[in-house]
């Protein structure tokens, strides 16, 4: 608990000397009655103390577990149990950071008697991760307001907001050509099992009669084969640049662009599992945050929970210490060979477009999907845009894919970019 002079009666001693002492001197009753009226008000102000709060604390939210966006009525009751009056007692409630009060306000000033509880609520709205309440701030004050006392005070259980994300697919995402060995989606250059028509070739004893080319064996008499494109499988690691630099808006309340980056991740993941992709999540961030890509129902509850939980993907930026360049490559060592990289970045500086170029060139196939923070309302926000131009035309340059994802939905900006790479 802190305990302290707010100062507000400093001066009136002396002021109650001064007039006194003229009030002798002049002999003016009036200026001793003003000297009476300071000294009592300095007597009030020192002997009356700010009293130690005691406080029950009770909070409860009306939706524990929403969905994302959903309005969580938060509702506090605190009861004085101590045996004297608060007369001026103020009241922060701990709103964890990442949450926005909506309606309603967290704070509140009242005056509690012994046993008597003042009640307040407002209105939170739900954002992705697990969100845990600080413990609400109470500030005392003496009925004169000279002294004042503060304690943070907890309730009884730890209130935990949890919004878990659903994993809704968005549209087929354009993948690159590295496969697994099982059958997927992504057409190959190798002949086998598929829709797409690739050669023909001899005939072979044992080919499947639905794989003859019977016009040619009509037209020449000679039997040939059909062979088509083999469609296989891939395996994807979805890459969140999830460093402090990434967690940028175009303003304040609005979405940064790490939120916008898991939010298409989270997308992302859905679409490639239910196309048989293995898929995998990462983030280059000072907290650990690895899934490994695989594919099956368990594997999609696991990364419901690290989109929902993990620190990494926190809505706000983690203090901790943070080396990029050791991350980058201890996350090299746990690509599988055959994997592609989407990675989702705003490419605020420099370093992100590093981390893609080191990842294509090992091998790993990199694409781009930056959430555009950048406005042009300051000669310095436009200075900032027209750097983010120019990575995105460097990485396109050196033949890595970048999507740049403005206000329209991602799903808009997938088939624009594939119908680009396609000509």
């Amino acid at each position: 608990m802190n305990g302290f002079d707010t100062h507000r009666w400093t001066g009136i001693e002396g002021a109650a000397l001064i007039a006194g002492a003229a009030g002798v001197v002049f002999q003016q009753p009036a200026l001793l009655l003003v000297a009476g009226v300071g000294v009592a008000y300095t007597a009030y102000a020192w002997f009356a103390d700010a009293p130690a709060p005691a406080l029950d604390i009770t909070r409860e939210l009306s939706n524990q577990t929403p969905d994302t966006g959903e309005d969580v009525r938060v509702t506090v009751t605190v009861r004085n149990v101590g045996a004297t009056p608060l007369t001026d007692l103020r009241l922060i409630d701990g709103v964890p950071p990442a949450l926005e009060v909506t309606d309603g306000s967290a704070r509140i000033g009242t005056a509690l008697r012994p046993g008597k509880a003042a009640t307040f609520s407002y209105s939170v709205e739900a954002v992705r991760g697990e969100h845990a309440w600080d413990p609400l701030h109470a500030v005392v004050r003496s009925p004169s307001a000279e002294t004042e006392r503060s304690e943070d005070i907890s309730p009884d259980e730890t209130t935990v907001l949890r919004c878990t994300p659903s994993l809704e697919a968005t549209a087929d995402l354009p993948l690159r050509g590295l496969t697994t060995q099982y059958t997927g989606r992504v057409a190959t250059n190798v002949a086998g099992a598929g829709l797409e028509f690739y050669s023909t070739r001899e005939y072979r004893r044992g080919d499947p009669l639905n794989r003859i080319d019977w016009n040619r064996r009509a037209r020449t008499g000679e039997m040939a084969t059909l062979e088509f494109r083999e469609e296989r499988a891939a395996t994807v690691v979805l890459l969140i640049d999830a460093r402090s630099e990434a967690y940028v808006a175009t303003d304040e309340g609005e979405q940064n662009a790490v939120e916008r980056s898991v939010d298409a991740a989270t997308r992302a993941f859905s679409s490639l599992l239910d196309s048989g992709d293995r898929v995998g999540v990462a983030a280059l961030s000072p907290h650990e945050c690895w899934l490994a890509p695989t594919t099956g129902s368990d594997h999609r509850a696991r990364a419901r929970e690290l989109f929902a939980a993990n620190p990494a993907l926190a809505p706000t930026p983690s203090d901790d210490s943070y080396f990029p360049v050791v991350a980058l490559r201890r996350l090299r060592r746990r690509l599988p060979s055959d994997a592609q990289v989407l990675f989702f970045s705003p490419l605020a500086d420099d370093f992100a477009t590093v981390a893609a170029r080191r990842l294509d060139a090992h091998g790993h196939l990199v694409t781009v999907v930056s959430p555009d923070p950048t406005t042009d309302d300051t000669p310095g926000h436009r200075l900032a845009a027209i750097e983010r131009q120019n990575r995105l035309a460097g990485l396109r340059q050196s033949g890595i894919r970048a999507i740049d994802w403005g206000e329209e939905p991602l799903a808009t900006e997938l088939a624009r970019a594939e119908r680009r790479w396609s000509q």
